[in-house]
């Protein structure tokens, strides 16, 4: 596990802003402290500061008078934590270079699990030296630590004497004891009340009886303890899904054009074949990651309506994605590395056919329909599913057609029971139906007749022929038992004209049913 930490991010991403990317390596230019100020209560407070600021005394929580009256010259602007984890963000998406598992760690660091990745770069030292370099002129000051637990990685990148460590199978205790109780991420009030009973490191609950210490302060010390010696498991959540399968190309020269981002896309696409074959899948959502030189991530993907290997295919997939995205993309000076995923896939069975029919499948359906996608987004195209409910605005609901079920895929769907019901009865449903039922003013006959003529949208309908009524009632599980009974009618007008309406309620002395138009038969 390695754990990173950027002590100064806030006050690193504002300086990256004044200066440039190059300002730690360059020397930055005289300038007073700065610090980065958030209201908490009802005063003004330092949020974060920088190294200047830092070694002239001031900490974080401190109050902006106290600390200008210790430095009168001091530098304060305004904390903005949205921008904060949108800049954390975007680090934690250029560190998916070494690893696809990289996680979020508080507001200033992350988790990157680099288990069976580090021989790919040459080794646990050669990655993070090849990291804490390239962070480094990138603008960005930064500690590491890789251990064998999150824990122990975390406490030696904030609290070690080095700016990196890489601790060996078996010393994790020796690093652990001489660092303080903060290195165990116990609350502050927590360690407040163990520092008055002089306990302030490691060290000091290590050799003390287990027994006591969860008595008085809970088991939150010593699982901590555990988690960072390796006898209790902590896991960490990855901030994104861990892809199927995945290829990359790092460049020697940085791309630009288009057709050279395709060209390589289809060559990454290629390698992925063999692993899609041997699983006897074909990939539904594709990702293409594209790392541009000055550490900015594009992400670009789409989506196959049946399972796709094809690597020709995949690549137009991202040629009309790429089209679609032309403006949005700045290639800047260049891409340094491509990265092809694939997020989801299904099983993909191959067919027999015969000399007359090949080619002949549906592959121009579903060819239309990636392309369709890829080019206008998910939600241009989209399929109706069934649903178990026998009320009618319920019983389908739309899905993006990439996300559907391929016809290739065993059928998983049964036909709802209000389906099988509707059937029985011989019911027929309008070709139009509205999303939400609108509201008529109809006579009827009392108490449960149907309706001799009804106002809708200003215009006036007289009924000439009517049936019904078909009951449905409620799904109280779901609306509770005050939702009211319909009653449905199929009601033609003088003119010919067929419409579906419900009755809302029943007639009584008190109240006065309601009725809506609910569909259009033509």
């Amino acid at each position: 596990m390695l754990s990173i930490v950027f002590p100064h991010l806030p006050t690193d991403r504002i300086s990256r802003g004044l200066w440039g990317t190059s300002w730690l390596s360059a020397g930055r230019p005289e300038h007073p402290p700065i610090v980065l100020a958030g209201r908490e209560g009802n005063a003004m407070r330092i949020a974060a500061l920088d190294r200047v600021a830092e070694g002239a005394g001031l900490r974080p929580g401190l109050g902006i008078a106290e600390a200008r009256a210790m430095l009168p010259k001091l530098d304060v602007m305004p904390a903005d934590p949205a921008a904060d984890r949108s800049f954390l963000a975007g680090i934690a998406d250029w560190c998916d270079r070494y690893t696809p598992l990289v996680g979020i760690d508080g507001s200033d660091g992350l988790f990157l699990d680099i288990t069976g990745c580090a021989h790919l770069h040459g080794g646990e030292k050669a990655l993070m030296a090849d990291l804490l370099a390239r962070l480094f002129h990138l603008g960005l000051e930064a500690r590491a630590t890789i251990a064998a637990t999150p824990g122990l990685a975390w406490a030696l990148a904030r609290f070690g004497a080095a700016p990196a460590h890489i601790v060996d199978a078996g010393a994790e205790e020796e690093m652990l004891v001489p660092l303080p109780l903060a290195s165990l991420r116990l609350p502050a009030d927590m360690r407040d009340g163990l520092a008055r009973l002089g306990l302030v490191s490691v060290h000091d609950i290590l050799t003390m009886p287990r027994a006591p210490l969860v008595r008085r302060f809970g088991p939150l010390p010593l699982l901590r303890l555990d988690q960072a010696l390796g006898r209790e498991d902590e896991p960490i959540s990855p901030r994104r899904p861990v892809a199927l399968l995945a290829a990359e190309r790092r460049l020697a020269s940085p791309v630009v054009a288009q057709d050279d981002i395709l060209a390589i896309t289809l060559s990454l696409a290629t390698s992925l074949r063999p692993g899609l074959e041997a699983r006897g899948q074909g990939g539904r959502t594709f990702e293409l990651q594209l790392f541009r030189i000055d550490s900015r991530v594009f992400r670009l993907a789409v989506g196959a309506s049946a399972p796709l290997a094809d690597p020709a295919r995949i690549a137009g997939l991202f040629r009309e994605r790429l089209a679609a995205l032309h403006d949005d993309i700045d290639a800047g000076f260049g891409f340094e590395m491509l990265q092809l995923r694939v997020l989801s896939a299904e099983s993909a069975t191959p067919r027999q056919t015969d000399l007359a029919t090949a080619g002949a499948e549906d592959r121009p359906l579903t060819g239309f329909i990636d392309q369709v996608t890829a080019r206008l987004g998910p939600e241009s195209l989209e399929v109706m599913l069934r649903q178990e409910s026998h009320v009618p605005e319920r019983a389908a609901s739309f899905l993006p057609a990439t996300e559907a079920p391929s016809p290739d895929a065993p059928i998983r769907q049964k036909t709802p029971l209000a389906a099988r019901a509707v059937a029985a009865i011989g019911a027929v449903r309008p070709l139009r139906l509205f999303a939400r039922p609108e509201p008529v003013e109809a006579t009827a006959e009392v108490p449960e007749g149907p309706p001799m003529s009804f106002r809708w949208r200003r215009a006036l309908y007289r009924v000439r022929h009517a049936e019904g009524p078909e009951r449905i009632a409620s799904e109280w599980w779901i609306d509770g038992e005050d939702w009211p009974v319909r009653d449905y009618f199929r009601v033609e007008d003088v003119e010919g004209r067929r419409f579906w309406l419900f009755r809302e309620g029943f007639f009584s002395d008190i109240t006065m049913p309601r009725w809506f138009l609910h569909g259009l038969f033509a």
